[in-house]
């Protein structure tokens, strides 16, 4: 299909859109120089065609009805058996719908991708099915996946298995309640601000975030290039790590990868002697004004306390610089994700991997049709990336990725003191789910207000797991154990030892 070619009235409007005026002659000139560069993109087209995906035969997606999804944590139900006699024969899996299963409906919980149907795996899939995973079906995620709660994505609220009239955490809700529910073995969640890792805590289940460029991102839902993450949600540790041998590894197709990355043996590790280990409680991770609950702030002090009958040395760390990364991420999460997310249609431009086309296209078109639909999160992030565009010419993303710098080195000179930081994965045990009619700025905090202490290192980049750590007023407590980058072993040895010595993890009733 020819690309439209523009004509003089086009490019009189085009020419305006930027602040130039040119004259008749100079607008019908440069109306027939398009003309001409357009051609290129004719052929790209007819080349791309000769190297585009076909999706495999015999795959779909169906709808579960209410009563086979009590959680509202499905959004298609599929049956795709991996090859037999990998390191995940057996095993179930969740996919969040962010992410690209071949032939299989992918929402990503907004109203802008409704309709879809991806042509390829994404390279976290192609590897789950090579491990002999069997794929179950597509988890719920939140509206683009801009939530911590579990209230915005389209298809409805998520619930939490341990009191169904409460948040699972977002964005990967869906992920997190099959996963503690029991009807699946792995979930697959995604995480830009905590969005592995607070569904994880809410739900008293196991969390993995790893390091920046650990697990490509090939084939999932970009929010913005530099804090996307993908990982493991298991009920043990163990199977976390088992999973993460899967995942992790360049695929070539990844800018996020750097080009000297060599995966760990993470299973492998677990159970190797921890004594030793010095682990420091973060100051700063406690006590956050307005959102900590004590109950919270006890449990997992008293939690990283027990580390000690491994032979672990807990003591506090002040590290300042954990409050200020919030701010950094917000800057880097609100314009980059206004810049890539909203008007890049997802991708952007400027990275060396693979792309989407087909899926940049549909998000285009609909995205213009149904903003209005957006959640309230997601139109926040577009109003006010827009506005600092247009007031400041993007300046504050600039200097907050330059914090980002500063940011990494605070924690990284910590970790050069210390093997861990401790921390509460999110200050406060799951909240009731919002009401719809809710005010507006209850349904805005009710998504973010769990963030502050996991989105922080979504900005640097360093690992970390969320396991639970006791309960208080008999919901799950999420502790944080946060590593060096690419040192995930110690995060995920650690916390296979945590589980150990206090008999596994409790489970909903």
């Amino acid at each position: 299909m020819a690309f439209r070619r523009p004509d003089t009235q086009d490019v009189t409007a085009l020419a305006e859109s930027y602040g130039m005026h040119p004259g008749e002659d100079a607008v019908a000139t440069y109306a027939a120089l398009i003309d001409a560069s357009l051609i290129s993109y004719d052929a790209v087209e007819e080349l791309y065609a000769t190297i585009a995906p076909q999706a495999p035969e015999g795959r779909a997606g169906q709808r579960p009805d209410d009563a086979a999804n009590p959680l509202g944590a499905w959004y298609v139900r599929t049956e795709i058996t991996g090859a037999p006699g990998g390191p995940l024969t057996g095993k179930t899996v969740a996919v969040k719908d962010n992410t690209a299963v071949a032939g299989v409906p992918m929402m990503n919980g907004s109203h802008t991708l409704e309709g879809f149907v991806p042509d390829r795996d994404a390279t976290v899939v192609s590897r789950l099915l090579a491990a002999g995973a069997t794929i179950t079906g597509k988890s719920v995620c939140e509206d683009l996946c801009f939530s911590g709660g579990s209230h915005t994505s389209v298809t409805g609220p998520v619930r939490n298995p341990w009191d169904p009239s409460r948040t699972t955490g977002g964005s990967s809700s869906g992920s997190g309640a099959l996963v503690a529910a029991g009807e699946v073995d792995l979930g697959l969640g995604g995480d830009q601000g905590g969005s592995i890792r607070m569904p994880a805590a809410f739900c008293g289940v196991v969390g993995h975030k790893p390091t920046y460029g650990l697990v490509p991102y090939t084939g999932a839902f970009p929010i913005e290039v530099t804090i996307d993450h993908l990982g493991p949600i298991t009920r043990t540790v163990a199977d976390a790590a088992v999973a993460l041998d899967v995942l992790a590894g360049r695929d070539g197709l990844d800018p996020r990868q750097p080009a000297d990355l060599v995966p760990e043996q993470y299973a492998a590790a677990l159970g190797g002697d921890v004594a030793g280990l010095r682990v420091g409680v973060v100051t700063q991770g406690f006590g956050w004004e307005g959102l900590s609950e004590p109950g919270v702030d006890d449990t997992v002090r008293a939690a990283a306390a027990r580390l000690g009958e491994l032979g672990i040395e807990v003591v506090e760390v002040d590290l300042p610089w954990h409050r200020h990364a919030l701010h950094v991420w917000n800057v880097i999460a609100t314009d980059g994700a206004a810049r890539q997310m909203v008007e890049g249609n997802g991708y952007g431009h400027n990275w060396d991997g693979l792309y989407d086309p087909e899926l940049i296209a549909h998000y285009g078109r609909q995205s213009r049709e149904v903003a209005d639909q957006w959640s309230p999160t997601v139109t926040l992030v577009a109003l006010a990336g827009r506005w600092s565009a247009q007031q400041e010419q993007t300046r504050h993303y600039a200097m907050a990725r330059n914090l980002a710098l500063e940011a990494r080195a605070q924690y990284d000179r910590a970790l050069a003191d210390v093997d861990l930081l401790v921390m509460p994965t999110v200050p406060m045990v799951a909240p009731p789910l919002p009401a719809a009619d809710d005010p507006l700025e209850v349904q805005v905090a009710r998504a973010l207000e769990m963030i502050v202490n996991t989105a922080p290192f979504d900005v640097s980049g360093h690992p970390a797991t969320s396991v639970p750590a006791g309960l208080s007023q008999g919901l799950p407590v999420g502790m944080m154990l946060v590593g060096r980058r690419f040192e995930d072993t110690t995060c995920l040895k650690v916390a296979h030892a945590f589980e150990q010595l206090v008999g596994g993890f409790p489970t909903p009733r």
